[in-house]
């Protein structure tokens, strides 16, 4: 993709000497040229600040996520307007929830199966939100991901983006010895798909606008499984869920290993590096 803006490069500081003498103008602006297409093209910038905030509340982890999100929308925008082409960051949060059920904007409210007098009986909360996707649940137990990212930093493609979010978990998944896969039609990761016994221990859904993403994963690490009992997870019926704990017959396991083996892959999937909010490089 590269080779043509190679070959002008080539070309100019082959002939540099007799373009400055003949026309000095030209010689400035064909080094300008060449300078923001390598700018645009070759630097962009893949550094994602990665923010682990433990255990917070749904609605407030959620305006973080906007703010997050608009920052980068408003980045682009500037460049856009102003004719610009500053560097636009990336952002990777790690976070646990409180007991919340929340649903996507495509979502079928009759999918949860309780009332508010119930919800409020079991400690839990309900929202509707802006993602993609049905109805899921979050609680303590669980690494819940939002990567928030100019994918014009990485690459220009949503289903990629998704697919590399499942690969992530997959590979995570293959660490602890389980054979994870995807499951045609239905977004996320499974096991024993195609059998009776096909479990979803991944759920996913994103939001995408000018290649900003935001939302993202939920991976069962040690949750407590009684609570999607409350819904038909993701609206789809007949399905079960499990948890990595109940499928490696562990009470518990350490959900920062699981966090530091989720980076690890993302960073070789999308070729990126992570830092943690204090610059200290993760990957």
């Amino acid at each position: 993709m590269l080779w043509p803006l190679f070959k002008e490069i080539a070309h100019v500081f082959d002939d540099c000497n007799a373009i400055f003498l003949n026309s000095p103008k030209k010689y400035f602006n064909t080094i300008n040229f060449v300078y923001c297409n390598i700018i645009r093209f070759g630097m962009a910038n893949k550094y994602i600040h990665v923010e682990n905030l433990g255990l917070k509340d749904y609605e407030e982890c959620w305006v973080y996520q906007e703010s997050l999100f608009q920052k980068i929308l408003d980045a682009k925008v500037k460049n856009r307007r102003e004719g610009t082409d500053y560097e636009t960051p990336n952002y990777f949060l790690l976070v646990e929830h409180p007991h919340v059920y929340t649903l996507g904007k495509s979502g079928d409210l009759s999918n949860l199966l309780i009332s508010e007098e119930k919800l409020a009986k079991i400690g839990a909360t309900f929202y509707k939100i802006n993602r993609g996707g049905d109805i899921t649940y979050h609680g303590p137990g669980q690494v819940v991901g939002y990567p928030i990212l100019d994918l014009e930093n990485f690459f220009t493609d949503i289903h990629k983006y998704l697919r590399f979010l499942e690969e992530m978990v997959i590979l995570t998944l293959a660490e602890y010895g389980l054979k994870a896969e995807r499951s045609k039609g239905e977004t996320g990761v499974w096991l024993d798909v195609g059998t009776p016994f096909a479990r979803k221990i991944c759920a996913m859904g994103v939001r995408a606008s000018r290649w900003v993403t935001m939302h993202g994963f939920a991976l069962n690490v040690n949750a407590d499984l009684g609570y999607f009992d409350n819904m038909i997870p993701c609206g789809i019926k007949g399905k079960a869920v499990t948890s990595l704990n109940v499928e490696l017959g562990k009470s518990q396991l350490s959900m920062e290993e699981v966090k530091e083996k989720l980076l690890k892959h993302f960073a070789a999937l999308f070729k990126a590096e992570l830092y943690k909010k204090t610059t200290t490089k993760l990957f």
